[in-house]
């Protein structure tokens, strides 16, 4: 009942009005101060200000990482507030935020009057009292139907030296990019989160916007509780979860670490999740956006390591164009999420783990220039994806391998000398870096003979398997071992061709990508009359 009318009901009762009086007046204000309230408007001079005669802009939406609004006529927009919150605009499609010094959008506001609890790195400085309005710049920029982004999984270093390496084996090569953003996939750095900075200021050399996820490697680990396990992450990169559009697509950015308690020394202690607030969040978000819209989930721990997956799939699986991306394994693989895994969509959900900038944690032996070689556990190389985005349309993946050329999409692997009378014996292995499971494989020599296509299999890469074994266990320091292979999900194997004479051939081979674009490659093996020699027989320990 509205206050008048209790008002009314209190004539002839003196204290019991009084009483509500003052009830009711504690309710105003804690209302007005549960509220937070601002303006989206047109920063025409790029100021980070509003100035006079600057215009709010309608119809943006903005959110207190549960909530969503819709500004209104004059670009205003209110929502409930708490003594620790981050408001966020979600920026909408041709405008943009603006960036700081290391091209971080800068699109929220963080709400903590105490500041962040005592850890070893430092997170947000006491706020003060709620602003009387928060206001967010936005400026027009217009963003094509088709476009391209670049997608890093993993970067992950320890320290300044691995920073390094970052920006010569990856950021030197994008830099003049005409991909209009990029994101890094979470594990941005390696536990200490003082790298965020020198990180930072390294990627910022590419010259694009760039949005970042939260890693399982990116938290406060001295955090007793998960709510202030990202103090720092926060700081620096803003919400842990958030949404923007560009062009014709909607992107959000999931956080699915969740942090179980202060971290016992050499182990971990987290979970793949999403909590209540976020998956409110995203129905909250999902709800104003069209159903015909492409929208990409990005996300650190793969969709297959979520426990509550399910709960997601809920939210997003009746909509026709459905994407999402992931690192955190070290090891690239092309998912389709089907009613096995709890998806009740029409179509499978199309999940991509994406390789890894840093490849296997920045281990193996150095080359020329001083930069482990770093192969991941798959047998591919370590390197970035680009996603090539167009309306109402699935991705075009590119696997990019660093400094390599953009044609090396595959290796194969095979004996250097065969035999004639042997060949029933000798395997070829390919390893298709951004092949599927619909990837077809041949292999031929020398292009005088038939196509023979390889099978899929799910083991060991072979020539990774031979790097692991001839590395040393204990490299020289500061460089680490190899790490060990892993099954590939893009390896496929066949007898070598029979069809062959002695001498040294070519062995063509020729794979499909997860686009259905062709790619080629060769190997050159010697090819020599007879049989293949026995192996010689190892002593035994009596005759040692």
């Amino acid at each position: 009942m509205p206050l008048q009318n209790k008002l009314n009901q209190c004539k002839g009762i003196p204290f019991s009005c009084l009483a509500f009086m003052f009830a009711g007046l504690m309710a105003i204000t804690v209302n007005a101060q549960d509220q937070a309230a601002g303006t989206v408007y047109h920063d025409q001079n790029r100021n980070g200000v509003r100035d006079e005669g600057e215009p709010g802009i309608p119809g943006v939406r903005v959110s207190n990482q549960v909530d969503i609004v819709t500004t209104d006529a004059d670009g205003r927009w209110v929502l409930p507030a708490s003594d620790d919150v981050t408001f966020f605009v979600i920026k909408p499609r041709d405008w943009m935020t603006p960036v700081n010094e290391v091209q971080l959008p800068r699109f929220f506001y963080t709400h903590k009057p105490s500041g962040s609890p005592e850890q070893k790195y430092p997170g947000v400085e006491p706020t003060g009292p709620l602003p009387s309005s928060i206001d967010f710049p936005l400026y027009p920029a217009q963003e094509p139907d088709r476009f391209d982004a670049v997608f890093f999984g993993d970067p992950q270093p320890r320290d300044v030296r691995e920073v390094e390496y970052i920006g010569h084996d990856v950021v030197e090569e994008l830099i003049g990019t005409t991909a209009k953003f990029g994101v890094t996939l979470g594990d941005i750095v390696f536990d200490d989160l003082s790298v965020f900075e020198p990180l930072n200021a390294t990627v910022a050399l590419v010259g694009i916007p760039w949005y970042n996820v939260i890693g399982n490697h990116d938290i406060n680990y001295d955090s007793a509780v998960d709510k202030d396990s990202d103090e720092t992450y926060t700081r620096i990169y803003g919400p842990n979860y958030y949404s923007f559009d560009y062009g014709p697509v909607h992107f959000i950015v999931v956080d699915d670490i969740i942090w179980g308690g202060e971290k016992p020394e050499g182990t971990g202690s987290y979970t793949g999740g999403l909590d209540q607030d976020q998956l409110d969040f995203i129905r909250n978000d999902l709800a104003l956006v069209p159903e015909d819209r492409l929208v990409v989930l990005m996300m650190h721990i793969p969709l297959t390591g979520v426990v509550n997956r399910e709960d997601l799939y809920r939210i997003i699986e009746n909509r026709p164009y459905t994407f999402s991306i992931s690192g955190h394994t070290h090891w690239q693989a092309h998912k389709l999420i089907k009613k096995e895994d709890g998806w009740l969509g029409a179509k499978p959900h199309h999940h991509l783990i994406n390789v890894t900038v840093s490849g296997s944690w920045w281990s193996g032996f150095p080359d020329e220039y001083g930069i482990p070689h770093t192969t991941m556990r798959d047998g591919a190389p370590n390197g970035y994806t680009v996603l090539t985005f167009s309306e109402n349309n699935m991705p075009e993946i590119t696997f990019k391998a660093a400094r390599d050329p953009e044609d090396f999409q595959m290796s194969v692997y095979a004996a250097d000398q065969v035999f004639t009378e042997s060949l029933s014996e000798e395997w070829v292995y390919v390893n298709v870096f951004n092949g599927w499971d619909d990837s077809v494989v041949q292999v031929r020599w020398g292009g005088q003979a038939a196509w023979q296509t390889l099978d899929q299999t799910l083991e060991k890469d072979p020539n990774l398997q031979a790097v692991f074994n001839r590395e040393p266990e204990t490299p020289q320091s500061p460089y680490r071992r190899i790490s060990a292979p892993v099954d590939s999900f893009h390896l496929w194997k066949g007898l070598v061709p029979s069809d062959v004479e002695s001498g040294i051939h070519v062995l063509q081979v020729r794979a499909t990508d997860v686009n259905g674009r062709w790619h080629r490659a060769e190997r050159v093996i010697r090819v020599s009359e007879g049989k293949k020699p026995e192996p010689p027989r190892e002593e035994t320990p009596e005759e040692k």
